[in-house]
Order: structure tokens, then C-alpha cells, then sequence
């Protein structure tokens, strides 16, 4: 079947090609059915909502305005609920918080995240990938998860990724020896998948004593899971980033930016231009 081909729903061979790609890309290495299933019949066949009770006729051709007394407000930007996760994830979070309370050093924490067994993610990553950098540095950043190249090496941002970060960070005159680098998760998920909350409520307690032990200055929140993450927020990062906010770690509060992640913006150059922005204001800061 040539290229100019259709699939049927609007997308030529070729335009589904790339999708396919861009999944694979993204870290999909599974389906969850063994057929595929049509959404537009299912959109089709959803059932319609009852009829009010008490209606009025409407002259012709006018609709009903959404913005009655009716029609609910949009809702405001929340902070996120705590997740709910199983009986034997939550026990293994407050275990972990136990273990990194009694951290008082990086070392020691490293230790402890390299014997921890509360996260399955461990035994599916080669590596701890535990940070790099400075720890004396005034500026810590965090990232979301290790990829591929992090797992390998042991180190975060070591990637494609990581590459377009030195850049970032050397176009205000900053480099590895001037900051510090961690990620929401010490571990790479397999196949590059989103974290599930279970092990992001896990691995948090340690994130936070990470952060208290470096005690920087200020944050920088890499991409829209570590912003979301530290904030406790479900906020997308395209209306958090840009905005200093402020993340809590034991009993100090820290200034954080959240901004694009790097890998995002190998994929949409084009936003670029807003990471300039929010590294001009984190150079501001440190400047100011």
C-alpha cells in the first residue's frame, strides 16, 4: 500500500506512520486490547442526557446562552488531591520517609535510596541515577525520570536532553560545576512510561531530603511532572512556567521555577522562545 493511502479516520498511511513513531517515541510499548475500537461509534451510541424538567420555548434560531445562572463557573487552578494508591504503596512511602529523615548527609542518602526495596523500580533500572553537579551550588534542578542514556550512565540529563540543558544553562553563564541536578524519581520507568502515583508518592520523601540536605538557594522544575510534583499541583506547565512559585522540604520553603523541560523543547523547537524567557528571569534572580 503506497503512502497516499487512507486509514479511514482522516490520517494517511504516512500521517499514521509518524503517530506510530511518535508513540514509540513517547515510551507506548503496549496496547490495552487486542482489538481496536472505533470511539466514533461509541461517540455515536453514548446516551443522551434527559430533557429538563422545565423548559421555556426559545424564539427561532436562538440557542441557549452556557453563560446562564445554570451553567457551573469554570474552576480555578486547584492544588492536586492526594492520590489514592494501594494500602501497601502508602506503607512503603512512610517507610521511605522514615529512612530519609535519617539521612543528615548525601552519602547517607544515597545508601539508603541504593538499599531501598519500597520501589519496584529498581529492580527493572540498571542504575540509581542520583544527581550530578555541585552540591554547594546556590541553584538545584529537578528533573521528572532518568531515560535511556541516564539509566546507562547513572547520571541525570545525559541525553539529547541533557545536552540542550548545558546549552541552556551555559547561555547564562552557567554550567554543571555551578548547579545541581536530580529528578522526581531515582529510577528509569521501563520503556520511558509515565510514573504511576504510587511511585512518585515513594520516591518523594527522599526528593524532599535531598532538597534540604543541598539546601540551594532557589529551584528550577524541569518539565511539567517535577513541577507538578513539587508544587502538589495539577496545573499544567504551560500556565506554571515562568512563574516563581515556592516548594516546601522539612520546615523551609525554597523559591522554585518552573520551566520547559529540555526534551519537550527538542520536540517543539519553537517553544524555545519561552525558555529563554524563564532563564533570563532565573538569571535575573540570581543576580538580583
Amino acid at each position: 500500500m503506497s503512502g497516499s493511502g487512507n486509514t479511514g479516520h482522516g490520517l494517511s498511511n504516512a500521517e499514521a506512520a509518524a503517530l506510530i513513531a511518535f508513540y514509540v517515541e513517547a515510551g507506548v510499548t503496549d496496547f490495552l486490547g487486542e482489538e481496536p475500537v472505533d470511539r466514533y461509534a461509541l461517540a455515536d451510541a453514548a446516551p443522551q442526557p434527559a430533557p429538563r424538567a422545565e423548559t421555556r420555548d426559545a424564539p427561532r434560531g436562538s440557542r441557549p446562552d452556557p453563560r446562564g445562572a445554570e451553567a457551573p463557573a469554570a474552576p480555578a487552578p486547584r492544588a492536586a488531591a492526594p492520590s489514592s494508591i494501594p494500602l501497601e504503596d502508602a506503607q512503603a512511602a512512610e517507610t521511605a520517609r522514615a529512612v530519609a529523615a535519617r539521612c543528615t548527609t548525601l552519602a547517607e542518602l544515597k545508601d539508603a535510596l541504593a538499599g531501598f526495596e519500597g520501589c519496584p523500580l529498581r529492580y527493572t533500572a540498571k542504575n540509581l541515577v542520583f544527581a550530578d553537579g555541585n552540591p554547594e551550588a546556590r541553584l538545584m534542578l529537578i528533573g521528572e525520570a532518568p531515560g535511556r542514556d541516564e539509566d546507562l550512565q547513572g547520571l541525570p540529563f545525559v541525553g539529547r536532553a541533557g545536552q540542550l540543558l548545558d546549552r541552556m544553562l551555559a547561555a547564562i553563564g552557567l554550567d554543571r560545576t555551578s548547579v545541581y541536578i536530580i529528578n522526581t524519581l531515582p529510577w528509569r520507568p521501563p520503556g520511558n512510561r509515565t510514573p504511576t502515583p504510587a511511585e512518585h508518592a515513594v520516591c518523594m520523601p527522599f526528593v524532599e531530603r535531598h532538597v534540604e540536605l543541598v539546601n540551594p538557594e532557589m529551584l528550577v522544575l524541569l518539565g511539567g511532572v517535577s513541577a507538578k510534583q513539587m508544587l502538589r499541583t495539577d496545573t499544567g506547565i504551560m500556565r506554571l512556567r515562568g512563574k516563581w512559585a515556592s516548594v516546601r522540604a522539612g520546615d523551609k520553603e525554597f523559591p522554585a521555577l518552573p520551566t520547559l523541560h529540555p526534551a519537550y523543547l527538542l520536540r517543539q523547537p519553537a517553544q524555545k522562545r519561552l525558555a529563554w524567557r524563564d532563564l533570563l528571569s532565573l538569571k535575573a534572580k540570581l543576580e538580583g
